[in-house]
């Protein structure tokens, strides 16, 4: 049996002596702390020498992996000359430490797929964990370094590789004869403002890399308010540093040395038993030797979930905006200016606020779907309204839209959403999706989903069209802006579902091809195209507007049959309050808005709590998914996505929220009225 002995600087009180196998060898391990005392540890280094096969050094300050060559070599050095001294090897596990830390961040982010995407991650010490940053930065451009802080005293951050190289070269080599470090721990101030950036930097990391050593050194101010929800990257997680971080809220964290034993050991021990069992000298194993056994151990990195509960919180963005000058009025300030000012005074005020760069309106959280992934996000404002955004080119949204994607990847989201009419100047988001560092979608394949499922439920509610099970509605459909993005899926859609269907469009060449292409697809459905639809609004028993009007009239309701449910998916709506009043024998919904998962907390965006629009839908659907992609953008929407989408949100737990129109939610016995007035109404028109 060989003999594996840790030598470490940690706490004797965490000694263990045990017995394994590991490559196909019987181990006897034992470890023996000294409380911090180097002559303590260089007398039992020279004890056990000839009695054990391999001497591991446990818990010592590992060398930077950046900087000059004196700061990187000195700990080697050191092990090397103490080394000389005796016959038995000696490792400190440095060699598999390096490739441990970078298989770890490899493996997991395939593991779950993305996983470290536009993260934003802070480095306790970048100097330490240069290898885990060199591979972090394939991933995210959110690295945040806190070297400067910690180790000088210096109230400032790095915030990218290159200045982390710069600082590591020259600046930490003079930095380290001035007195800051000394100052800041005697001046109050200076060390209390030091507290207080590391805290906000922490609450606003996902990720936070925690070297081994001094490991509660680095976190003892901490609370569930800098922790909570974190991910947590270290080294050799024992039992006191897991509850540790338990206690202070962590979802998740990622042990860098893998547990391939029944208890968890450093990575000196692991690199002690390859030594033993391969019977080779340290300095004859090389990484080809750890990468097979990695391999063949399957030494993969340990997840821990503290909670016990399986946890990955993905971030988006959702780009919104006001859509009217009357949306401004929300804001307290300019609601009491206007007040005592000329009408003109929020004309004004509308072309200002166009110009305005974007800003955060509400923070998104507590979304979290039947499978376990949860998603939070950020609702980024654009001024613009779709008046305002008509005045301009394309090019001046497209600039405030790219201005959102840059601050939704600094705040880490990795997928953006285009709300209202952002998705519908120029040319549906193609431009910003190209220019944008992140993934874009407008949304508008759950949007055409959400319409059609609220316009189904809305009919069924109405009951004055009999529904047979596995045939189509005998009824007749009519979609006003057919040709446009919405548009030509809620003609598709509606092509499966009802026998006859009506096409409105302006641009008769595109309602030829469009007709062309759903006959091929839907050959016996009963196709109509117009450019005049008000000729036949009284047959009609369902409509979907999904113009871009944008205030114009898009239809005369006084000519449209009783009992006929009218969906309304345009953003702005077609159909003003004052319009639908004058029907109230006509149910007119808003397009199906989504009952979100879990419990949902952001300010409001004028629907019910926990409901959504079918857009931002989209994008948090695809977030639970980790599907950071480019989903929906252009004018053409593919039935192919807006299939997958609705069946991406059963998944995820999203429901059809209450059907509401102009003035909120309707009740059973509202629908129930509008169907008893549409009863009486068709009666009166057969008498007449």
């Amino acid at each position: 049996m060989k003999q594996i002995v840790s030598i470490s600087l940690g706490d004797s009180k965490n000694d263990y002596e045990f017995e394994t196998e590991f490559l196909g060898r019987d181990f006897k391990i034992n470890r023996l702390g000294v409380d911090g005392d180097m002559e303590e540890a260089a007398r039992l280094v020279l004890e056990w020498d000839k009695k054990a096969d391999v001497i591991g050094i446990g818990n010592i300050k590992f060398p930077y992996g950046i900087g000059p060559r004196y700061l990187i070599r000195r700990h080697d050095d050191k092990i090397k000359s103490l080394g000389k001294r005796i016959q038995t090897p000696v490792t400190s596990g440095n060699a598999l430490r390096d490739v441990s830390f970078e298989w770890a961040l490899r493996f997991v982010d395939h593991k779950f797929g993305n996983y470290f995407k536009n993260a934003r991650v802070l480095f306790l010490s970048g100097m330490i964990n240069y290898k885990i940053a060199g591979v972090m930065a394939e991933y995210t451009d959110n690295l945040t370094f806190a070297d400067p802080v910690l180790e000088n005293g210096i109230s400032k951050f790095i915030h990218s590789l290159k200045d982390l190289e710069s600082y590591a070269r020259g600046a930490n080599e003079i930095l380290q004869w001035l007195p800051t470090k000394r100052l800041t721990s005697s001046v109050v101030p200076i060390k209390t403002w030091n507290d207080y950036i590391l805290k906000k930097a922490m609450q606003k990391a996902t990720i936070i890399v925690v070297p081994f050593y001094n490991f509660y050194e680095y976190l003892k101010d901490t609370t569930l308010e800098e922790l909570g929800g974190k991910t947590i990257i270290t080294s050799t997680a024992y039992d006191d540093r897991i509850e540790f971080l338990k206690e202070r809220g962590v979802d998740v964290i990622i042990d860098t040395t893998p547990k391939i034993l029944q208890k968890v050991v450093g990575p000196n021990v692991i690199e002690a038993l390859i030594l033993a069992a391969l019977e080779k000298p340290n300095n004859k194993i090389h990484d080809d030797d750890l990468l097979e056994i990695i391999s063949l151990q399957k030494m993969d990195p340990r997840i821990v979930y503290p909670s016990g509960v399986k946890k990955r919180v993905n971030r988006f963005a959702f780009v919104i905006h006001p859509l009217s000058k009357e949306f401004l009025r929300k804001d307290k300030a300019v609601d009491f200016i206007s007040g005592f000012t000329p009408p003109k005074f929020l004309d004004a005020v509308e072309k200002v606020i166009a110009y305005a760069p974007p800003w955060v309106y509400s923070k998104v959280t507590g979304i979290k779907s039947p499978t376990g992934a949860e998603a939070e996000g950020w609702l980024i404002t654009v001024g613009g309204t779709p008046k305002q955004m008509l005045a301009h080119k394309p090019e001046f949204t497209y600039t405030r839209l790219l201005q959102a994607a840059r601050m939704a990847k600094r705040m880490g989201a990795q997928i953006m959403g285009l709300g209202a009419f952002t998705k519908v100047v120029g040319d549906a988001g193609v431009t910003v999706a190209k220019k944008s560092q992140i993934p874009i979608t407008t949304g508008n394949s759950y949007s055409a989903s959400g319409a059609l499922w609220a316009a189904a439920d809305a009919v069924r509610r109405m009951g004055l069209i009999k529904i047979e099970k596995g045939k189509k509605i005998a009824g007749k459909a009519m979609v006003l802006g057919a040709t446009g993005a919405i548009g030509s899926v809620c003609c598709r859609l509606l092509a499966k579902a009802f026998d006859e269907v009506y096409l409105a469009s302006r641009n008769t060449a595109k309602l030829l091809a469009l007709q062309q292409s759903i006959l091929d697809e839907t050959p016996d459905v009963k196709l109509k195209i117009t450019t005049k639809p008000d000729r036949y609004l009284s047959e009609m028993d369902a409509i979907v507007t999904a113009t871009s009007g944008a205030g114009k009239k898009i239809l005369d309701i006084t000519r449209v049959k009783p009992g006929c449910v009218i969906t309304d998916v345009a953003r702005p709506l077609d159909l003003s309050p004052e319009d639908v009043a004058k029907r109230s024998d006509v149910l007119v919904i808003e397009s199906g808005e989504i009952e979100l998962p879990g419990n949902p907390e952001m300010k409001s965006i004028g629907l019910p709590h926990k409901v959504v629009y079918a857009c931002l839908a989209e994008t948090i659907v695809l977030a639970l998914e980790g599907r950071y992609e480019i989903f929906t953008i252009g004018r053409e929407i593919e039935w192919e996505k807006v299939r997958e989408i609705y069946k991406l949100g059963l998944k995820h737990g999203m429901k059809l929220a209450a059907i509401s129109g102009v003035n909120g939610v309707f009740t059973d016995e509202e629908i129930f009225k509008v169907r008893d007035l549409a009863l009486e109404a068709r009666a009166k028109a057969k008498k007449q």
